[in-house]
């Protein structure tokens, strides 16, 4: 789908919120335009008909319907189902396109649609126009991407206890924790562990664990006045020498290098990001 096509981009209905009582159903319909549905809570079945094309919605889901299909909805049939809709029209051809996206909400598309449903439901004032221009993007991010997998496994149980560990400990200050430790923690074996965090972030748990670190660092380099070797510490790294040693194997500079260069990229090791993410205090 080209830019272009999404200049033609026009709101029809919505955006809007429905609900339905438990065991509620639509359908079968023929679709005129386009539509996003997402919903807000309770879960839905859909299926095109006269085909093979089904699946189950739930809150974290995004499904695009696309001009003369007909198909149906199936409601919780135990509770009340939220969802939100937008219909509209564009000059594009949806062959190829993507009819579901699993696991999206929360997330930048999560986004988006929320900004859509306050838009729809305030209206202030030109909200049509951008409506129409907040749609446009999240269409294209809805087609294209790139979006975060949404199929990410939850962690078990033993990785999720010991990530949990290093989170309030590093609450009090960044420092390095050993495969034992973390195992401790999830009252399981270092090696079962160490086999559980490989499996979930691609890599050994203090290998992890210490590119968060250095990452944070490379941060403070970047966006702080502390001295180097004061970065080093607030990153839990002692030893001056030692900290400058594992900087440059990871970046290929040492860190007063580093922060001279200014704009020197980072590693190119996204897991990094999420894994840092996950160990935030405030989570």
């Amino acid at each position: 789908m080209a830019d272009s096509e999404l200049a033609s981009v026009r709101l029809d209905v919505g955006p809007a919120v429905a609900q339905y009582p438990a065991g509620a159903t639509f359908g079968p319909m023929r679709l005129p335009d386009f539509e996003l549905v997402w919903l807000l809570s309770g879960s839905a079945s859909w299926r095109c008909i006269g085909s093979a094309e089904h699946c189950r919605l739930t809150p974290a889901d995004v499904l695009l319907l696309t001009p003369g299909i007909v198909s149906e909805f199936a409601w919780d049939p135990r509770h009340p189902t939220r969802h939100a809709y937008v219909h509209f029209g564009l000059r594009a051809d949806p062959a190829g396109w993507p009819r579901v996206r699993f696991g999206q909400l929360p997330g930048p598309l999560g986004g988006l649609l929320d900004y859509l449903v306050w838009l729809g439901t305030h209206q202030p004032a030109g909200w049509r126009a951008r409506t129409e221009d907040v749609l446009a993007t999240a269409v294209r991010a809805f087609v294209r991407g790139p979006l975060p997998p949404g199929d990410l496994r939850p962690e078990p149980a033993p990785l999720a206890a010991a990530l949990d560990h290093v989170r309030r400990m590093w609450r009090d200050g960044v420092r390095p924790v050993g495969l034992a430790e973390l195992a401790s923690a999830a009252a399981v074996s270092p090696s079962y562990l160490a086999r559980l965090f490989r499996d979930h972030y691609g890599c050994g748990a203090v290998t992890g664990l210490e590119l968060v670190r250095l990452d944070q660092a490379r941060t403070l380099l970047s966006r702080s006045n502390l001295s180097v070797t004061e970065v080093g510490r607030a990153c839990g790294f002692t030893d001056p020498l030692h900290f400058s040693r594992r900087f440059k194997t990871v970046y290929g500079i040492a860190p007063r290098g580093y922060r001279r260069a200014g704009t020197a990229p980072a590693a190119d090791r996204p897991f990094v990001a999420r894994l840092a993410g996950r160990l935030q205090a405030d989570r």
